[in-house]
């Protein structure tokens, strides 16, 4: 091909992850079942699906939501659910979810000029923007008057209480697989930008793609003077977001802050017996989106629950205090304490640079970068690594989804 002057393009990146030699993924051989599956769903199977894949219980539970959410009936037309997919990950500069999602906008029917800039949608759509900012970075910020601006009967253009549950769980979903996104240093497809080059290989210049979490490139960290017990970088010096990702960000200072920084009145925490997923949020989703509570709640379950009976060198392991402790954390940082539980043990069993890898996944993922994914568990294998990232993942899918639908359940009332 070369010699008739036709450029051909080769994939960049060697494998699904930056952070995760390929070997490791192959290694632990994926179930050839849940990839046929995934390919009969997706048409192809996606990095994200590969890594996942690690867990095949999980990744099962995954593609059924995701696919109901995407594909199967239900109140919003399929190109917008793309789009709304879309807007949500660009909140967090995830171009790999843009790209992916913008292909299923398109194929689904979408007219490609939206995705030239969120002025170019609906009104209907962009009138999710303050729910999509909330959501990605403070839902603890969410009333039930962000719902009645967009469902109460003077509304214009007016969601009904179904169409704007769908909106919600999927941009929820996008903002938690951002988070598994970045957490995992996934590379771009390799039909995405950045998956590709038409350079040949330099030994001087190995090509890298401006997108990808890996490469620190000599990127410094920028450390918050102030030590707290999980003070974290405050920004990472990275490539610029593609403008791709930024033409679709409104208001893009907006930004996760600590729900309560120290000497300051904190927001209301929310006491998860007041609210919670199982006493109330599954049957509100579950009436309004048929099917979807149970979807969601199987997926919580199977994370909480997942265990292999080791970690690290060692057989026969009861996780559950760590997985739950993680879990209680994350909701922790999102403003939801439970009552019964001591949050002493987090201290104890998660140490510093686990917490600081889980709050920049679960908080800011797009600051994730190989050096906070490798300096946590360093006896560990990666597929525990990617087993914490699902937790990280679910456990703020479930966070986010509790305020928005207490804020609904509000509005009902």
């Amino acid at each position: 091909m070369l010699e008739q002057g036709v450029e051909v393009p080769r994939a960049l990146a060697s494998g699904p992850s930056a952070f995760i030699p390929a070997k490791e993924i192959l290694k632990e051989g994926p179930d050839q079942d849940i990839l046929i599956e995934s390919f009969l769903s997706m048409g192809r199977v996606d990095l994200i699906t590969m890594v996942m894949a690690l867990h095949p219980a999980y990744l099962s539970c995954f593609l059924r939501t995701q696919h109901a959410l995407l594909e199967m009936d239900g109140p919003l037309p399929r190109h917008w659910r793309h789009y709304i997919v879309v807007m949500a990950a660009a909140r967090h500069h995830c171009s790999y979810v843009v790209q992916q999602h913008s292909a299923g906008f398109l194929e689904a029917g979408g007219e490609e000029n939206w995705l030239s800039g969120l002025q170019h949608a609906p009104i209907k759509l962009r009138s999710l923007q303050t729910l999509n900012k909330l959501l990605a970075h403070r839902p603890w910020l969410i009333t039930q008057k962000h719902v009645q601006e967009l469902v109460c009967p003077g509304a214009d253009p007016r969601w009904s209480l179904a169409e704007l549950i769908h909106a919600v769980v999927l941009m929820a979903h996008a903002h938690s697989l951002c988070s598994f996104v970045w957490g995992c240093g996934l590379n771009p497809e390799p039909d995405h930008i950045g998956g590709y080059t038409f350079q040949l290989p330099s030994p001087s210049h190995p090509p890298h793609s401006p997108q990808c979490p890996a490469h620190e490139d000599g990127r410094q960290e920028i450390v918050d003077g102030a030590e707290r017990s999980e003070s974290i970088p405050t920004a990472v010096v990275r490539g610029a977001p593609p403008d791709l990702v930024l033409r679709l960000v409104e208001d893009q200072e907006f930004r996760y802050e600590d729900f309560a920084p120290r000497g300051e009145q904190s927001p209301n925490t929310m006491r998860a017996q007041d609210y919670s997923w199982e006493d109330h949020g599954f049957s509100l989703v579950n009436r309004l989106l048929p099917d979807m509570g149970q979807l969601l709640d199987e997926k919580f379950q199977v994370v909480r629950n997942l265990t292999y009976n080791r970690m690290a060198m060692h057989e026969d392991v009861d996780t559950h205090t760590l997985r739950k402790a993680l879990w209680n954390y994350i909701h922790c940082l999102y403003g939801i304490r439970y009552d019964d539980y001591d949050y002493g043990s987090v201290n104890v069993l998660l140490e510093r640079s686990l917490k600081v890898f889980v709050k920049t996944m679960a908080c800011h993922p797009e600051q994730t970068t190989a050096r906070v994914y490798h300096a946590f568990w360093r006896d560990f294998r990666h597929s525990e690594k990617v087993h914490a990232n699902l937790i990280v993942m679910e456990a703020r899918l479930q966070a986010a989804l509790l305020y928005v639908l207490r804020a609904i359940t509000h509005y009902m009332r």
